[in-house]
């Protein structure tokens, strides 16, 4: 008889013991949980709108929604800096996150309008008609804004709607030739973004620890890493982290912004957990200056071969044994699941040594190899990286790397 560990027989109870959970899941939150999040007004919405109708000099505004980010990022070079000052003023949500504004004016907008929440929070820390909770939330949201403020942080989207978005720039992101992006998971929002313990397993902690590993791996280089939480992540284990929902509203947001980065430089993105969903989704829409996707810790990526990601980008995978998502049934199945495991040898992807690296978390944490693969990754030295298998002769990691060159360093 076959072996009850036999591939075939494993993966039908894989698919049934994955079917089981999501009828129970259906049973306990519904159908609903499925669907999309409708919501009413928000304040990003209002200033957007606000800016739509407003007028500078006698002449409207460029409808954000209808004019590309060049041709917006063409309207503020015609400005001067008062006006340009003027319009953060006016519209600090809309300016802060539209692609196209200059990014010294968005951080600009974005600190104007994280002192707006600020005062919103404030005020509801003493608002009588709040349980005790509401106030302790609307006290910890407060504190977070005022951390966001701090001098040098350069805040780069903030959306404090909900449970929030935000994303942070390390290093001069007008003057990189090489820029890194880190995606992040499920249960990343305003209040997580970063942690003062267990810091590197927050999308601040992460992208610190990889902008400090490239400029020690590359001091010549010029770099810049964003901590991009500026889709709205699962929450938790539940329905919409077993779905592509999230991911496909989170890859659009992703597209955009790497299609709106000033200069020429050449990205690469960092996609941890479900943000390796995200990424997986957004790779045939991603610019081609995108050269690098490395996923750790990944659920799937939607497709069942790195060649069905329609991306020119190097494919790069990483694990710790020590994973649980390893154990996780990589298959979909009626838009359930997230597809093959990135780090199987059928799908094709570069597959990274995670050497040092502790659990699901622990890919960004100093001394690790995963973080060093990073960096060299990051400011093009290809050469460098430290793959799983380096003792197997036909080992895919650095097929067609030989020739590279490290590039970037300038």
């Amino acid at each position: 008889m076959t072996s009850f560990d036999s591939t075939p027989q494993l993966n039908v109870w894989r698919m049934l013991l994955a079917l089981a959970v999501v009828f129970v899941m259906l049973g306990t939150t519904g159908w609903t949980a499925v669907r999309g999040h409708r919501g009413a007004t928000t304040p990003l919405a209002a200033s957007l709108s606000a800016w739509e109708r407003g007028h500078l000099g006698g002449h409207r505004l460029p409808d954000p929604d209808t004019t590309t980010p060049a041709r917006l990022a063409q309207f503020f070079a015609s400005l001067d800096a008062p006006r340009r000052a003027e319009l953060a003023a006016r519209y600090p949500l809309a300016v802060g996150n539209m692609n196209g504004a200059p990014v010294s004016l968005r951080y600009r907008a974005n600190r104007i309008a994280l002192g707006q929440a600020r005062r919103a929070e404030l005020a509801r820390m003493g608002d009588s008609r709040l349980s005790a909770g509401g106030q302790h939330d609307a006290g910890r949201r407060m504190h977070r804004y005022e951390a966001l403020m701090a001098k040098g942080r350069r805040i780069l989207a903030f959306d404090p709607m909900g449970p929030g978005r935000v994303a942070e720039v390390f290093g001069d992101l007008g003057r990189a030739r090489r820029v890194s992006v880190v995606v992040p998971g499920v249960d990343t929002d305003l209040l997580t973004f970063q942690r003062t313990e267990r810091r590197y397993t927050a999308p601040v902690g992460m992208a610190k620890a990889l902008y400090g590993a490239e400029r020690e791996a590359g001091p010549g280089t010029r770099t810049a890493v964003i901590a991009w939480a500026d889709y709205t992540t699962p929450s938790g284990l539940g329905m919409d982290a077993a779905t592509g929902t999230r991911a496909e509203e989170g890859a659009v947001r992703l597209a955009a912004l790497v299609r709106a980065l000033p200069g020429r430089s050449r990205v690469a993105l960092y996609c941890h957990s479900y943000g390796s969903v995200v990424c997986g989704v957004a790779a045939r829409s991603l610019p081609s200056r995108v050269s690098d996707i490395a996923v750790a810790g990944s659920p799937g990526m939607r497709v069942e071969r790195a060649s069905q990601l329609r991306t020119a980008a190097r494919v790069w995978a990483v694990r710790d044994a020590d994973d649980w998502i390893e154990d996780v049934p990589h298959l979909e199945f009626g838009g359930l699941g997230h597809g093959a495991d990135p780090m199987s040898s059928q799908f094709g992807a570069r597959v990274l040594s995670a050497r040092g690296a502790k659990g699901h978390t622990g890919y960004f944490e100093p001394g690790t190899d995963s973080l060093r693969n990073f960096a060299e990754i990051g400011i093009g030295a290809y050469r460098a990286v430290r793959c799983a298998h380096e003792d197997h002769e036909d080992d895919a990691c650095r097929k067609g790397l030989s020739g590279t060159t490290e590039a970037g360093r300038a």
